[in-house]
């Protein structure tokens, strides 16, 4: 008796039916990784798309004033409406400083603030506390922070203020008679609004760091705090940069919050006591009342001082982060 082919025929049509099966979950999981790559490729040249239409939107409304000043807008002190005479350096010094004041105050403390709530310097149960704590001060309104600052923080530091003064009058920095509204206090609302930015990315960058490395150093005999300045500190660095400059974006564009502290003075002065002014908050005081098209123009040609200054903060952030992870790497 001769054997029944039917169970071959029955096996190689099963593997031939199986191998369809196969190829056709490979061709959909091919579709829809193409489909996923063309999506995210789509968004990404919207991003450079629409970042593009804005600027030709703000240069557009911005061309009068850019022809009526030209570059000496940018080094011009005047700003009197009803000449319709127009200077953007007292307003681009005072994003700077003040930026710079919030960024020299929040660095540190938002840095400490990282390390002892990623290492062992604090119990577990009191380490995640302080880090939401401090996480949460971003979700605070700006202008709820204003508010806070001229109620609160405004008379209380004035007494210090009086004292820097009094007596540290001869540094220019400290030479005027505190009046309240200050860039000093600009400076530091600014560093209260950009320290959960700094704190939770530099955080999140030393947990990243491998438990070899600590592990490593511990065995060498190095103490923690060895560990945490010697090995840490500089395996983390581009990512702390990365977060110190990120903080540093949002304080040159933070509106609110320094329009109700800073006292809106039209003057250069290097006193950090004195009022001073902001592109934000010029921006904020001013728009709403302008009808002229030239002092429009001078608005928007501040905004567009502005959105380059933040573009030129963010290039330079990424070109820093990647040379220090290349020397890094190497």
């Amino acid at each position: 008796m001769t054997a029944s082919p039917e169970p071959a025929k029955k096996s190689i049509s099963r593997d031939m039916l199986q191998g369809v099966n196969l190829t056709g979950q490979e061709g959909n999981h091919s579709l829809v990784d193409q489909g996923f790559t063309w999506l995210v490729q789509g968004v990404s040249v919207s991003v450079v798309v629409i970042l593009g239409w804005m600027s030709w939107v703000i240069f557009g409304q911005a061309r009068p004033a850019i022809e009526q000043f030209g570059l000496g807008f940018l080094w011009t002190q005047n700003w009197d409406v009803n000449e319709l005479v127009f200077g953007a350096l007292p307003y681009i010094y005072g994003t700077l400083v003040s930026s710079a004041i919030a960024l020299f105050i929040a660095l540190p403390i938002g840095l400490a603030v990282a390390i002892v709530t990623s290492e062992s310097f604090l119990p577990p149960w009191l380490r995640s506390p302080i880090a939401f704590i401090v996480e949460l001060i971003a979700a605070i309104p700006s202008v709820i922070v204003g508010l806070w600052g001229i109620f609160v923080l405004i008379p209380f530091l004035q007494p210090i203020q009086q004292w820097l003064f009094q007596h540290f009058s001869w540094i220019p920095i400290f030479n005027s008679e505190p009046a309240g509204p200050s860039m000093l206090i600009a400076g530091i609302i600014l560093a209260i609004m950009i320290l959960p930015t700094i704190a939770a990315i530099s955080r999140d960058v030393l947990i990243a760091i491998p438990k070899e490395l600590r592990s490593a150093s511990a065995s060498l005999g190095a103490t923690p705090w060895e560990t945490t300045f010697r090995v840490l500190l500089p395996s983390a660095i581009s990512g702390i940069l990365g977060a110190a400059m990120l903080g540093l974006g949002r304080a040159l564009g933070e509106t609110m919050a320094v329009t109700m502290v800073i006292g809106n003075s039209d003057q250069i002065s290097l006193s950090l006591l004195d009022p001073g002014n902001t592109i934000p908050a010029l921006l904020a005081n001013q728009f709403a009342e302008a009808s002229d098209g030239l002092h429009i123009g001078a608005l928007m040609y501040l905004a567009l001082i502005l959105f380059a200054l933040t573009l030129i903060v963010n290039m330079i952030a990424i070109v820093m982060v990647k040379f220090l992870s290349a020397n890094g790497q190497s």
